[in-house]
Formats: C-alpha cells, structure tokens, sequence
C-alpha cells in the first residue's frame, strides 16, 4: 500500500549506527503486541519513542508502562493524561450530535482515535520525528482513523504499519511467533493467561471483539464486563437522577436519592459510568460494517454515554424545533459515518460539527432520569427555552390559550391542501394498474 511505501525504504534494511537514527513515535499499550513493535522498530534502526495515552483505561498501571517501553528500547516514554480534553472536546461532542452508528454503536472506540492522533502529531512535531507507527491490524477500522487523522493534522508525516509490513507478518504469524520473540529479546510478558477475545478500553466505553466472539453465536461471558453489572445483578431499589445541559452539553448531575452532585466534566462523566453501570445500563451485542468492508462482531459497555445520550435526546424533544430536529438528525447520522471512518479533522465533518453547535444554541434545561435494571426512565424535563405549551398541547382547552391564535376549523383546509397529493396520485394508479 501507498501508506506503507514511504517507510519500505527504511524497514527493509537495517541502518548502520553512523547514520542519525530517525525518529519514531509509537502508539505504545505495553501490550504484548506494541512491546513486539518497539522492539522491531529499534532493530530497523529507528530512534523510538514510545507514547501512551491516558484516555481512562480501566486499572492501568502507566508507570508500568513507561518502565517496559524504556526497558525494551524506548529512547523515552511519553504518558500523556487526556482524560479532561477527551470528555470535553470528544465525548460531549457526541452526545451533543446524538451520534449513534448503525443505529446502535456509540462509537466508544473511534472517538478516542482523533484525540490520541492529535496529541501523537504534536509529540512528533515537538520531538522532530518524522515518522509515526502503531500496532493496529491490518483488517480493522483503527489503522484508518489513526493514519488519516495523523496525515490530516500532519501532512508530511510518514507511517510505519507493522501489520501491514511483508517482513513482519512473515516473521510473526501468530502468538507463540510473538511469546518466542520476547523470550528471545528478554521483554517482560504479562504472566496472566491471556483473554479469549481482545479488549479496547477509554473512559467512554470498553469493546470486546475476536477470539471466542468470532461466533456470532457465542454469548460474552458475564464475568468479562469491566464497566456495567449485568441487569439481572443490579440493585433492587432504582435511583433518581436530573441531568442539566447548557447548549447541548452536560453541566450538572444530582443524584436525587443520596444527593451526590458533580459539576466538573470529567468528574460529572465518571459518575455517569458509575451510577449507570451500578444499575446494568448500556451493554450492547452487534454485528458491525468496518470501513474496510469486512463485518464484525463486537460488545460494547458503555454506560455514562448511554445515560446521557437518552437524556439529551429527550430534552430536544422540548426545546427543539421539528424542522432543526429533522435536519440535524441527518447531520448526526453523518457524524456517526464520518467519526467511525476516520474522517474527524475533515472539512465536511468541520461543516457538520459547526451546524450541529448552532442547533444546539437553544438545548438547556434538566432531564430526570430513573435508573432501574438496564432501563433509563425518563421521568420528566424542563427548559427555560421550551417550545412546549401546556395550553397549546391541551385537550381541554379549544384554542391556543391566551398566548396563541389556534383555530381547529383551521385544519380543514391544512387537511385538503396536505392531501391534494396523495389524491392526484391515487388517480394515476387507478388509472394505470386499473
């Protein structure tokens, strides 16, 4: 592939030691993977440095990381909290569009991917490194997003995909290729038998895919979930919780029940994962299109995001106007393609983001929310920007109220008007189909 020509050069030969090394930064877990990669890329002659993003993955141990990356060949190794920014500029955005992919996947994954590429560009930027590398399979969606974001933010900048690479694939065809390769070299490999499925985890959601959930049958074990209890095991006794958004975004969280409140983003988005994974919310089991064409199966929990999304939907419903919801539903849809493919810092999704920041102007107010078994119960809202009228909605009142000129004979006419259409059609197939 073309994205791969450019580093050929480099990994088909080793460069001597009088020449400088190039400089490198690897996307590094301190998996068994990345260490393999590391490890080759300093073999290759490259000067690497490995960087680790702290975007809320479940009980990692960063400094351990950061002590295998430089133990392994690293020249350094940079861990970089992005938690803060992820929630604000990433997480909310999404919440902000309603995006959903497929009608079902809160793009937990993708999302993450724009933010690490954009702090790996400024790192190689900073550094003076020329090139980029990461550990992504050369079958899925994230080699995409991660190539395309860098090569948006950083034009010149030039990937090494080992997955991708002829050289690697032949020298490891497998893990015990992998397990072989760290007993040689010495790497450290996590003593705990290793998972039947691969883990991606961020703040927003954890996935799970390949290895025993290749069957499309095979159910995931419960004991695998990280972030949400199952609904059968959750609490008896639900909780209240209110919402409140200022255009569009999460501002405050109160827990009704015991009065627990959070204002701070990232603070407010962790205990949305809390108190909705407590309760069983937001597990989901699907079958996906990847980009690349390839369809597969993955579970996601994501729990804070799920909670959120349903109370921002609902509070549009009040303060939304029909013809803004209708459009922008469309921009969310486009929104949800776009982040999954890998095209967050392209000029549609920057036309798209900005028209969805403008419909959002109005979206303000509080949602509560029953947290129950799996189930989001909305139980009300409100908005000092409500388009809602009681008397206007009102059954028992003829009118509009005081506030508004509603005549209902006035539907007489708006009835025949709507229907000319469909009567004109209705001739035609008479007169065709007879």
């Amino acid at each position: 592939s073309n994205l791969n020509s450019s580093s050929r050069q480099l990994t088909n030969k080793t460069i001597t030691m009088a020449e400088t090394k190039p400089k490198l930064v690897l996307a590094y877990s301190g998996g068994l993977d990345t260490s393999v990669i590391l490890k080759w890329l300093c073999e290759k002659g490259f000067d690497v440095i490995a960087f680790c993003a702290n975007v809320g993955q479940f009980e990692e141990d960063f400094s351990a990381v950061e002590a295998k990356a430089l133990a392994v060949g690293a020249s350094k190794c940079i861990i970089t909290d992005l938690r803060k920014e992820f929630v604000t500029d990433y997480v909310f955005e999404c919440i902000k569009s309603n995006a959903i992919y497929e009608g079902r996947y809160l793009l937990g994954t993708s999302i993450a991917r724009p933010c690490i590429a954009k702090e790996m560009i400024r790192i190689a930027t900073e550094e003076g490194a020329e090139y980029i590398a990461h550990g992504a399979t050369g079958k899925g969606n994230d080699q995409v997003r991660f190539e395309m974001c860098a090569q948006a933010l950083s034009p010149t900048i030039k990937c090494v995909s080992p997955w991708r690479d002829a050289e690697f694939i032949e020298s490891f065809k497998g893990r015990s290729d992998l397990l072989a390769y760290c007993q040689k070299h010495e790497i450290p490999v996590d003593a705990k038998p290793k998972a039947n499925y691969s883990i991606d985890e961020n703040l927003f959601h954890t996935s799970y895919e390949s290895g025993c959930l290749e069957d499309a049958m095979c159910g995931p074990e419960d004991d695998m979930f990280k972030m949400t209890v199952s609904p059968k095991a959750a609490p008896d006794s639900s909780e209240i919780v209110q919402i409140e958004f200022v255009k569009g975004v999460p501002v405050k969280i109160t827990n009704k029940t015991d009065g627990t409140v959070k204002t701070d983003p990232l603070e407010l988005f962790l205990y949305c994962n809390m108190i909705a994974g407590k309760h069983g919310i937001g597990r989901i089991d699907i079958v996906e299109n990847r980009f690349v064409g390839i369809k597969s199966r993955g579970v996601y929990e994501t729990p804070g995001g799920t909670l959120l999304r349903a109370a921002h939907m609902d509070l549009e419903g009040i303060c939304m106007d029909r013809e803004v919801k209708r459009i922008t539903e469309g921009l969310a849809n486009e929104f949800a393609r776009l982040c999954y493919n890998g095209f967050w810092f392209a000029p549609e999704m920057e036309l798209i983001r900005n028209s969805l920041e403008f419909g959002q102007r109005d979206v303000a107010g509080l949602v509560e929310i029953e947290l129950y078994k799996g189930n989001c119960i909305i139980c009300g809202r409100s908005s000092p920007n409500a388009l809602y009228n009681a008397d206007l909605a009102s059954m028992d009142i003829e009118g509009g109220g005081d506030a508004f000129d509603y005549n209902p004979a006035d539907a007489n006419g708006f009835i025949r008007i709507n229907a000319v259409r469909l009567k004109t059609y209705a001739a035609l197939r008479k007169k065709v189909d007879g």
